[in-house]
């Protein structure tokens, strides 16, 4: 062996060494990341105006999340507005969620107007797609359209909106500076911009997105939520009381789309479907103690109220308005079974009309009474009512259909006659019969008289002309 064998020996012997070595150190590696959990970001779609099924939604979504070991949430929201309660439920569960939230303005045409724009401030990551706007969160929803105090503006939910500040002066004032509070705390809280916030609510100002951007009012503008991940990845937040620094880059995504509970919820959560449901559920039931034993209308009748009380219990409404709700079907109810000739299914309708109209505290879109649905349900209620009285002064005017009265003025034959009394058959009955006239069997004759159980009778009138009959 020559001198220089020894040293390609050790040296090729050090090369397979390091080679095992780098081996090894790959396998161990791909066996840690499979090991490691993939990072999840869990995507809520907010769509529409923010009520109790959607803050039901997003509250069992985080938790949802949280549960999974979720790296962030992301609320993609489009919605004009919203009940102030539903709102804050939403705000609560993302201050208090250990899961980093980023709101994201998207599609491009989307808004995060009045309540959205509250979430927005409150959640951990602010962002919008190009073309989207918020703001106009000013509470100015405080009386009814039109009247004083009312909104001049399109209508557009607000949080706090409702119609108590109408009837208590100064109440409009107050609730413009409670809003004008909360916004503030949240923008203070997540560093954002909180003059334009409290301008946000005093004044109902309104940024697009980029103007947002530069106004510190909003963290990104981007265009998707890929492109979201990737502009957030590596930025610290705080959740759950401690700091978080985002690995969201290459993120698998799951979308959490709204499952069953939430569409039902959304459905009889609406102020004009709770008031059918329970109208509805009403007439079923008067028609189950009509026709005792069907069975179905009972059931459909219980079913409707319970989901219309259940909707009154989740929905911000006005006890006084439920009140002449309630009480004005418990007066149509009752003309149902006394016939009042009208007078209280009158008195229910308005009280019916009435209690509809002031039944939601909060007058947000999505969740005010249409007025054509109550214009048409009163017309439909009102002329059946109309109809219902008409009917039963008919009756009144009506000769009597039963009893001894009936007998009076009916006709039928003579089966048999002797002198001044025989029998005749009247109402498929035979009936012992007695008159001054002279009557033959098979004659015609008509009832002026019961004594007992003797019918007092006369030659019907085609009778006496056809035979020249007169009564003796």
């Amino acid at each position: 062996m020559s001198v220089g064998a020894p040293r390609r020996l050790a040296l090729a012997l050090g090369f397979l060494g390091l080679g095992l070595i780098g081996l090894l150190s790959g396998s161990v590696q791909r066996v840690a990341e499979a090991q490691e959990p993939a990072r999840t970001v869990v995507v809520l779609d907010v769509d529409g105006a923010i009520g109790p099924a959607i803050s039901d939604y997003v509250v069992r979504g985080l938790a949802e999340a949280e549960a999974r070991g979720a790296a962030l949430v992301v609320l993609r929201m489009d919605t004009p507005g919203g009940l102030d309660t539903s709102m804050r439920e939403i705000i609560r569960a993302i201050l208090a969620s250990p899961v980093p939230v980023a709101s994201f303005v998207a599609p491009s045409g989307a808004r995060a107007a009045s309540a959205g724009t509250y979430i927005l401030y409150a959640s951990h990551v602010a962002a919008m797609a190009p073309g989207t706007n918020l703001g106009a969160a000013t509470p100015v929803e405080i009386g009814a359209p039109g009247l004083p105090g009312g909104p001049k503006g399109d209508g557009q939910s607000k949080p706090g909106e409702g119609g108590e500040a109408a009837r208590h002066p100064g109440m409009a004032e107050k609730v413009t500076n409670d809003a004008a509070a909360y916004i503030r705390g949240l923008a203070e809280l997540r560093g954002r911009n909180a003059a334009w916030a409290e301008k946000a609510v005093r004044e109902a100002a309104s940024l697009s997105a980029e103007e947002a951007l530069k106004l510190k009012v909003i963290d990104v503008v981007v265009p998707d939520v890929p492109a979201l991940l990737r502009a957030i990845d590596g930025r610290n937040v705080s959740a759950g009381g401690r700091t978080v620094t985002l690995a969201t880059a290459g993120a698998r995504i799951e979308r959490m789309p709204p499952d069953w509970r939430t569409r039902l919820l959304a459905v009889i959560t609406n102020p004009n479907v709770a008031s059918l449901l329970m109208l509805i559920g009403v007439y079923a039931l008067i028609f189950e103690f009509y026709s005792p034993g069907l069975g179905a209308p009972g059931i459909v009748g219980a079913i409707c109220i319970l989901l219309a009380l259940y909707a009154f219990h989740v929905l911000p409404v006005d006890y006084a308005g439920l009140a002449l709700l309630m009480l004005g079907i418990a007066m149509m109810v009752a003309e149902a079974f006394i016939g009042a000739f009208g007078a209280l299914g009158v008195g229910g309708l308005v009280a019916f009309v009435a209690g509809t109209i002031l039944l939601m505290k909060e007058q947000a879109p999505g969740f005010t009474v249409a007025w054509e649905l109550l214009g048409g349900a009163a017309l439909v209620i009102g002329g059946a009512f109309v109809l219902i009285g008409t009917a039963a002064m008919r009756a009144r005017r009506r000769p009597p259909v039963a009893g001894r009265e009936q007998m009076v003025g009916s006709e039928g034959p003579v089966l048999a006659w002797h002198g001044h009394e025989g029998r005749v058959r009247v109402h498929g009955e035979i009936w012992r019969a007695r008159s001054q006239a002279r009557l033959r069997a098979g004659q015609q004759v008509r009832v002026i008289g019961i004594d007992g159980l003797t019918l007092d009778v006369e030659p019907h009138e085609r009778e006496r002309t056809d035979h020249g009959l007169r009564v003796q």
